[in-house]
């Protein structure tokens, strides 16, 4: 009975005292903490650098693409008429349309 009593009390004699520490940080913990958000934050910021001018670059394409994706979105109407791309042997893609369907809206010619 000694042999668990022993640690039984223990326990119970260090329970209230574990109990009433403080939830405070000490500071030491504050200032580690602080010290890696300011690492963090300059990787980001160092990376946010690196990758601007890429977007920028991208923006300016995307921009200079908009006129050419809107026609062929007129064009190809609602991508759901449409069965899965397929890929020819000569590496052509191909979109076949669905044949139940009715044909796409005529626009203009159209340059093959």
């Amino acid at each position: 009975m000694i042999r668990w009593c022993a640690p039984l009390l223990l326990v119970i004699t260090l329970g209230p005292a574990a109990a009433q520490e403080t939830s405070e940080p000490a500071p030491q913990e504050e200032e580690g903490f602080s010290l890696m958000q300011r690492g963090a934050e300059l990787l980001l910021r160092g990376l946010m650098e690196d990758v601007e001018p890429h977007l920028r670059e991208m923006e300016q394409g995307l921009k200079e693409m908009e006129p050419a994706l809107r026609e062929m979105l007129a064009l190809i109407d609602d991508l759901r008429n449409y069965e899965m791309p397929e890929k020819l042997p000569n590496g052509d893609i191909i979109m076949r349309r669905k044949p139940d369907l009715p044909a796409p809206p005529k626009s203009g010619e159209i340059d093959l």
